[in-house]
């Protein structure tokens, strides 16, 4: 009975519009919510950081070419047979140490040749003095003229001379006889022997060069510009107590002893608009090499530079953008100038301002104008910050 009584109150048209009128709101509300659930699904937490100005050292890097403080080349003094090579490529050798023996045949004979002039020489010295004297009497005692003691005399000043050139010889024919021992200039390291033992030397041949690797120099290139910065924080740039610098080796390892810069050139390069600075290195293990190259890393202290993070920056069309976050927590891109990098961080030379509020990770998944909720970014230092709460 009671069934068929709301059997019929359903029928009726004014009942049917009550209960449509339910179900669709019931529909709306439902809808209603889960839209609103994926608004709030919507919003991602993200990692944020407020941009500081920040002590800093910012390295910059020239390519160097490196050589040995002294690097001479050893050639021949005269000619002849190689006879004897005393030393092997990349030994030590000490100052005066015998390197190379030339055939001393034929400077042996100019010797001896230049030793019996010099000999005949002398004995016409003498014979000339004793003539001097004899003529001298019969002067005195007129039996000839004044004349013959004139020309007695003139004999023997050229007796003289003979002497003087047959001993100028014979210290040139000593010297060349000298010349075909050849001897390290100075403590250093043989480098590469073109010959072998009996092969022709001429005069001036180069036999081998020496190296003196216990420092080597290190010269690189800098611009006007990073010349005149460096002066401005470090007077000292150049001298005794110039600046420190360090080097980058082919395999990308650091080189354990650090430079110093001691002195630059005078002129500044017209087509490159760079000069030249040398630094200096120890070298105890002889590990740099005359000809090697370097990567010269020179530090430059900057007190308030302005850091952000190199995982919040993306590029688009060769330009740097951040995802910066406003007052109500909606992100807009950015774009900022670098200056340089400095480790994991950009420093910041325009486009971006101290105490503004970039997403750190995650900007894959961030677009403009959506709304985030910032969170703080542990282990980041004073860069990490919460900067907003929901």
């Amino acid at each position: 009975m009671i069934n068929t009584q709301i059997a019929r109150s359903v029928r009726s048209p004014r009942t049917y519009k009550l209960l449509m009128l339910m179900v669709i709101g019931g529909v709306m509300g439902c809808t209603s919510n889960e839209d609103q659930s994926k608004k709030t699904e919507e919003k991602l937490a993200v990692p944020v950081v407020r941009l500081t100005r920040q002590p800093t050292t910012l390295q910059r890097e020239y390519v160097s070419s490196l050589e040995a403080i002294r690097n001479v080349e050893v050639r021949a003094r005269v000619s002849g047979f190689l006879e004897k090579i005393h030393v092997d490529e990349g030994q030590g050798v000490r100052k005066g140490q015998l390197l190379f023996t030339l055939n001393k045949a034929e400077y042996n004979a100019e010797a001896d040749r230049a030793r019996a002039t010099l000999k005949s020489a002398m004995a016409s010295e003498k014979t000339a003095a004793v003539e001097v004297e004899r003529v001298k009497m019969l002067v005195d005692k007129k039996i000839i003229s004044p004349s013959e003691l004139q020309l007695a005399k003139a004999k023997l000043e050229s007796a003289r001379a003979q002497i003087d050139e047959a001993r100028s010889a014979l210290a040139k024919a000593n010297l060349h006889l000298a010349h075909t021992n050849i001897r390290a200039p100075f403590d250093g390291v043989i480098n590469r022997i073109p010959f072998k033992m009996g092969s022709l030397i001429e005069e001036g041949t180069l036999l081998t060069m020496v190296s003196d690797l216990h420092e080597v120099f290190a010269y690189f290139d800098v611009s006007e510009k990073e010349y005149l910065d460096f002066l401005k924080k470090n007077r000292n740039l150049v001298g005794k107590g110039g600046q420190a610098v360090e080097m980058v080796l082919a395999d990308a390892s650091v080189y354990p002893q650090k430079g110093r810069i001691e002195t630059m050139e005078t002129i500044f390069d017209e087509e490159s608009g760079t000069i030249s600075l040398r630094a200096r290195f120890p070298n105890p293990q002889r590990l740099l090499k005359h000809g090697s190259s370097g990567i010269i890393r020179l530090d430059n202290f900057m007190s308030d530079a302005l850091l952000v993070p190199q995982r919040a920056v993306f590029e688009i069309q060769d330009k740097n953008y951040v995802y910066v976050v406003d007052a109500a927590n909606r992100v807009k891109s950015k774009s900022f100038v670098p200056q340089s990098r400095v480790g994991k961080y950009y420093i910041v030379k325009s486009g971006l301002q101290p105490g503004e509020r970039v997403v750190y990770e995650g900007i894959q998944n961030v677009k403009d104008g959506m709304q985030i909720i910032p969170r703080s970014t542990p282990g980041k230092g004073d860069q990490a910050e919460e900067v907003a709460k929901n």
